[in-house]
């Protein structure tokens, strides 16, 4: 997807765990110049999206693939979640606590018939949330099933998140859709792979479930007996899409996620409320007034405020332009423009780098213009020479220079956006 590198919104939703492991985090500066571009999108968590770099990469994966905390906090992702460590209770926990046995044994009685090894758990007391995992077999070969239970806010933007499917030029997949069902729940249901670079042919089916009351159920099935690392053991994975929804939707894990007691450390109070970040559609309306006129735009997207993209083609393939647009970033400015940067008359400071993509496409390179003005508004623009990061050059360079890059990244026009 979508894109999850970055921290943003995930840190608002992350959880005490990975918020913790992203404090220490350290990094180098190419990391440091690279994070937030096509990440930094998340608003809050931008400062630590451009400090981190790599750790916010697991913020972003897929669509609400995440690790859910009790009292509605959120990890990550499914690495986390699958590779907990020991368990630890939570305090209060209440008197129908389920434990990850109960889980376990839940999860085999739902599947088909067939075989089970490879069991892991977590029970609804325990402090990274409830979670079962099974190695799976009907006979046609090993495969690894999970499921991952959660609270988040009913109606609010984690909810929605949660089920939306990633944006397809960011992070490419076979398919997802997202229905209502009748009792009001939103559910997707996506096919793709572990890694979207295609690496290896691992695939990754996700049944995503929010009902109206918070509750949140995800189900995840490969192609081989672990997420990573072990070899792909058939074609697909075992439960059609029909299955996963009959899986997801099973009253049983609406039990498990009622008997997660609250988190002590949840705020009672109104929450305050997030800055308003710049909406998408006047960053990427701005983004093709400055491109050059002999290209046309035949794509274009964005996540949540702060990020954008078109796909434009001049004639010789297409490429993608990415920007991120983020204000108040003063206090990362040391950090991200050191001395060797360019400094402009009135003041705004600038990076300029080509490498290769970050994603994995072959032959895909990476073209970027990073600025940083007086005032903490930073602008920063790439460009690839494929209309995605994942999928292999389409042409030899971008369609914009270096130069076009800067001269769209110092703009006057980013002044008055948002």
């Amino acid at each position: 997807m979508p894109m999850k590198e970055p921290e943003e919104q995930f840190e608002e939703r992350i959880g005490t765990v990975l918020r913790q492991a992203g404090e220490s985090y350290e990094t180098d500066r190419g990391a440091l110049l690279a994070a937030g571009e096509e990440r930094g999108r998340r608003l809050l968590l931008r400062r630590k999206a451009a400090v981190m770099g790599g750790v916010a990469g697991v913020a972003l994966v897929g669509l609400g693939a995440a690790l859910l905390v009790p009292g509605g906090g959120e990890g990550g992702g499914r690495s986390v979640a699958a590779s907990a460590g020991a368990s630890t209770s939570i305090a209060g926990t209440p008197a129908g606590a389920i434990s990850g046995d109960e889980l376990v044994r839940t999860l085999e009685k739902l599947l088909p018939e067939g075989e089970f090894s490879g069991r892991q758990s977590r029970g609804t007391d325990e402090l990274l949330g409830p979670y079962a995992e099974v190695v799976y077999d009907d006979g046609q070969g090993k495969a690894a099933v999970t499921v991952s239970l959660g609270r988040l806010a009913p109606d609010g933007e984690q909810s929605a998140q949660a089920v939306e499917c990633p944006d397809k030029a960011l992070s490419p997949y076979d398919s997802c859709a997202t229905s209502r069902l009748a009792d009001g729940s939103a559910l997707t249901l996506f096919k793709g792979y572990e890694y979207p670079d295609r690496r290896v042919d691992t695939k990754l089916w996700t049944a995503y479930l929010v009902t109206p009351q918070g509750q949140h159920v995800t189900v995840n099935e490969w192609n081989a007996p672990a997420e990573k690392g072990a070899p792909v053991s058939r074609d697909e994975p075992p439960l059609s899409a029909a299955q996963l929804e009959a899986l997801v939707t099973a009253t049983e894990w609406r039990t498990a996620i009622d008997a997660i007691p609250d988190d002590p450390k949840t705020p009672t109070g109104t929450p305050e409320a997030p800055p308003a970040g710049i909406d998408s559609e006047a960053i990427r309306s701005t983004l093709v007034s400055l491109l050059p006129e002999d290209v046309e735009v035949v794509g274009k997207g964005g996540q949540d405020t702060g990020f954008a993209y078109v796909v434009v083609d001049d004639g010789q393939g297409e490429s993608l332009i990415q920007i991120n647009v983020q204000p108040d970033m003063s206090d990362v400015e040391g950090q991200l423009f050191g001395p060797d940067a360019e400094v402009l008359p009135d003041g705004t400071k600038v990076v300029t780098r080509q490498g290769p993509g970050e994603k994995g496409g072959s032959g895909v390179v990476m073209w970027t213009a990073d600025t940083i003005r007086p005032d903490g508004r930073r602008v920063v623009v790439s460009a690839f020479n494929s209309g995605g990061q994942e999928s292999d050059a389409t042409r030899e360079a971008p369609a914009v220079t270096i130069e076009q890059l800067k001269a769209i990244a110092t703009s006057p026009k980013w002044l008055t956006v948002g």
